[in-house]
């Protein structure tokens, strides 16, 4: 029987490591790094495969009940004057139902212990709502109302239609604490001021015609103790709206510490779950008869909202040293394609509502790619 023989590995070998081991067992230990490094190709493929699972999981519902409006509208099932009722129930009844119910669930401990979050997202939500809408103003002089949906549209992730879905799979119960301090966030603050300037620019139109109200270089005669007393009254139209004062309210029920019983929770939800359907389903409608304006304005808002938001707060949370769970909360949060609640407004206010209905659609439909980017960037 001839002997084996082991060739020893001189100074030589560029593997350094394993100077001096025998090439026998040379060969074993590169077919162990060999099956290990194909082990953890195997196992990136896998986590690739589900963060695509996840990503379509959350967004083809909202395309697909997209896609069923446009249809339902094409084949005249529903039409435009259909299309308002439809939003007219979501945001009296279904958005501010769900906002209630949704804000009231959240411990005061949870908002107090995740005080870094709070602040990377108030910055990355209301400082781009105030960035984007000054822009819209100075440079595109755009209209107040115009301007107030295009901030809306750029700074507004719809994290309580679509957070659960995204985020309760990729952070599972962690979910909870993100959700709820965007939702809160987005519905005390942008969502109020957006309906208070919407609100307040109607009173730039003659109710008898359809003029707008002296732009650039015209000044109304208008006196200081009048418009102090108009906004005074449209202020007041704001909060009474049940999409603003629900939030407030549930916010207030947090900070006192109580408790509401699941049991009364429960009938509100119910309804509440079917807005962001209904509103998709709505903007569908809308789409339908017109058509998907793809103009530079459209585009600049979504890539605003899909690309720069979550890229500024993961620049802004890297450069100050934070870094996961922190980083990979917010970023991934404010990734969330914009709310449907945009399309409701427009629809509520007659503002732009082909434009709004487009951004939401491109904003939706964009993020299964943005999304998978950002997923990527910080696991």
């Amino acid at each position: 029987m001839p002997k084996s023989v082991c060739v020893y590995v001189g100074a030589s070998t560029s593997a350094a490591e394993y100077d001096g081991w025998p090439s026998c067992v040379l060969g074993g230990r590169a077919g162990r790094l060999r099956r290990a490094r194909r082990n953890e190709s195997y196992e990136r493929q896998g986590q690739a495969g589900n963060m695509l699972d996840t990503i379509l999981s959350a967004l083809l519902p909202m395309v697909f009940t997209f896609l069923l409006g446009f249809v339902a509208a094409r084949r005249h099932d529903f039409g435009s004057k259909d299309a308002s009722t439809l939003n007219r129930m979501v945001l009296l009844y279904a958005v501010p139902m769900a906002l209630f119910a949704g804000t009231v669930t959240t411990s005061r401990a949870a908002l107090s212990r995740d005080i870094p979050l709070v602040i990377a997202l108030c910055v990355g939500i209301i400082g781009l709502y105030g960035v984007v809408f000054l822009l819209c103003r100075v440079a595109f002089h755009m209209q107040v109302s115009t301007s107030a949906l295009a901030a809306l549209t750029a700074s507004a992730p719809a994290v309580p239609f679509v957070g659960p879905a995204v985020l309760g799979d990729l952070f599972g119960g962690l979910s909870a604490i993100p959700i709820a301090i965007a939702s809160l966030v987005i519905n005390l603050t942008v969502v109020p001021v957006t309906i208070l300037l919407l609100t307040f620019d109607s009173t730039g139109r003659d109710p008898r015609e359809n003029s707008p109200i002296p732009r650039e270089g015209e000044h109304p005669a208008t006196s200081p103790r009048s418009s102090a007393s108009v906004f005074a009254a449209k202020l007041a139209e704001t909060i009474k709206e049940p999409i603003v004062w629900a939030p407030v309210l549930a916010f207030i029920v947090v900070l006192t510490g109580f408790r509401i019983p699941q049991l009364l929770l429960h009938p509100l939800s119910l309804l509440g779950q079917a807005s962001g359907g209904v509103a998709l389903f709505a903007c569908g409608i809308v789409l339908a008869a017109g058509k998907i304006k793809a103009n530079w304005y459209v585009l600049f808002f979504v890539f605003l909202k899909n690309i720069v938001q979550p890229a500024l707060v993961l620049g802004g949370l890297r450069w100050v040293g934070y870094g996961n769970p922190i980083v990979s909360e917010a970023v991934l949060t404010t990734a969330i394609p914009t709310m449907p609640i945009v399309i409701m407004l427009a629809l509520q206010h007659r503002i732009a509502q082909t434009e709004a209905a487009s951004a939401v659609f491109l904003s939706v439909m964009g993020s299964m790619i943005t999304m998978g980017g950002f997923i990527a960037l910080t696991r």
